[in-house]
């Protein structure tokens, strides 16, 4: 799934948007999705508090796996509903080789709501 580089920004258009790393307080099955998902609640601390994201991660995640982790979201772009569930944040991954989400995360350990500079 890779292709040319998108259009220049400048750096204030990256500021504008928010990119938060957050932690997994649940990780539910999402039946009513089209694809397979999981139904997210991701704790991003004191500031932002628990959002909910709809998330595309059942070839290489299980809910069990998920509750815990750290991982980054876009908190900021508005809701999205998602048949009947409504997605407040973007959790964000890479395509592996067939195309199958790998969670962006971090391999140090940082708190909730840190915002990615």
């Amino acid at each position: 799934m890779s292709g040319p580089a998108a259009a220049p920004l400048t750096f204030a258009d990256v500021r504008k948007v928010d990119f938060r790393v957050g932690q997994v307080v649940s990780a539910d099955p999402f039946p009513e999705a089209r694809k397979p998902a999981f139904k997210l609640a991701i704790d991003f601390g004191p500031g932002i508090g628990v959002k909910k994201s709809s998330a595309q991660i059942t070839v290489h995640y299980t809910p069990d796996q998920l509750v815990g982790r750290k991982v980054a979201a876009v908190v900021n772009f508005p809701p999205r509903q998602i048949g009947p569930f409504m997605s407040e944040v973007l959790t964000l991954g890479f395509p592996d080789a067939a195309g199958e989400v790998v969670l962006v995360g971090v391999d140090r350990e940082v708190p909730v709501g840190g915002r990615l500079f």
